[in-house]
Formats: C-alpha cells, structure tokens, sequence
C-alpha cells in the first residue's frame, strides 16, 4: 500500500467514528524530519470533545501499524506538539504499544496534574475503532497519568490502574483531576 493510501486509509478509519477532521496540524520545527513525511494529527470534534489523532505515525511496512488519540475538552494547540513528539519516539526510539506508558516531559496540558501517558484500549469508542482491517492497524487511547499512577501501573500492571480508574469513574478530562492512587 502506498504511503497516500495509508493515510487516506487511516483518516476514513477515524472518520467512521468521528466524522471528518476539523483540521489537521503537523508542526514545522524540531525533528520533524525523522517522521513520516505524511505525519500530522488530525482533530475532530467527538461528542463534548475535541479528539488529537495521530495519522500515518504507522506506516504501510510496520509489522504492528499503530495510531494514537488523545482528547480535551477544548482547543489546545500543544497537544499537536505532544502527539508528534510522541510518535517521534515510537518511530525513532522505542516502539510502542498496548500497555506502555510514556514521560511527556511536562504536563499535558498547562497547569495540568498528568505529565504522563498510558497507550490504553479506546474504551469509549470500542472495538470498532481499535482495529481497522485493511491495512490492519491499531487505534489505541494515550490518556494522561500523574506519575503516582504510572508507578502503581509499574508495581500493580495496567489492568489494576485501569480497575482504579473505573472504581473512581476517572474524568479523563479533567486537567486537573487528583490521582486515583
């Protein structure tokens, strides 16, 4: 599959759960070079918010393609720059997956309590949007964490900081939530 069929393939997949991109973004300073040259994050609108994808941080000869989303209640230009250094790692560094968690660096958002991000299964979208079958791709959910959670995830597995945030009905997008641990 040709790299313009891939994202074109990966932007209808997010299409059938969202409808069409409000915008897409790809930042121009920094390393992005080392990307994909048909890198950038796509923003839809998706019910009460707005949802950052990324598009073509997979790419057609990856042996596990993966994309990744992230969302806010409002507008927030940073999350371009999260999501693209995000998938500089993966591309240039380790790759990710399922269960992983990564350091931002800062928090996600200005003033936020979560300067980390769990890759987690989209639990609010379903399986439908997980997986697209051609090309077979993973969609999976990057939500903030305050590091006293990815300790517990270090310590206890993902499956148990998970249960917590269903215990303590996370409001995942709330900035300024307190840690369910």
């Amino acid at each position: 599959m040709k790299r313009a069929a891939h994202s074109a393939a990966i932007e209808n997949h997010y299409t059938k759960s969202w409808g069409p991109p409000l915008r897409r973004e790809r930042l121009t300073r920094g390393p992005v070079h080392e990307l994909p040259p048909d890198f950038e994050v796509l923003v839809f609108q998706r019910n009460d918010s707005l949802c950052y994808a990324t598009s073509s941080m997979s790419q057609p000869l990856d042996d596990e393609a993966l994309e990744l989303h992230l969302m806010a209640e409002h507008a927030q230009p940073g999350l371009v720059e999260l999501l693209t250094v995000v998938a500089h790692y993966h591309r240039t560094g380790h790759r990710l997956g399922l269960g992983h968690s990564v350091n931002f660096g800062r928090p996600w958002l200005v003033g936020a309590t979560a300067s980390f991000g769990l890759i987690s299964l989209p639990y609010l979208d379903g399986p439908d949007l997980e997986w697209s079958a051609e090309p077979r791709i993973r969609f999976l959910w990057l939500l903030p964490i305050t590091e006293r959670e990815r300790e517990f995830k270090k310590a206890h597995g993902t499956e148990a900081l998970e249960q917590r945030f269903e215990e303590a009905e996370l409001d995942y997008l709330n900035p300024n939530r307190n840690s369910v641990v």
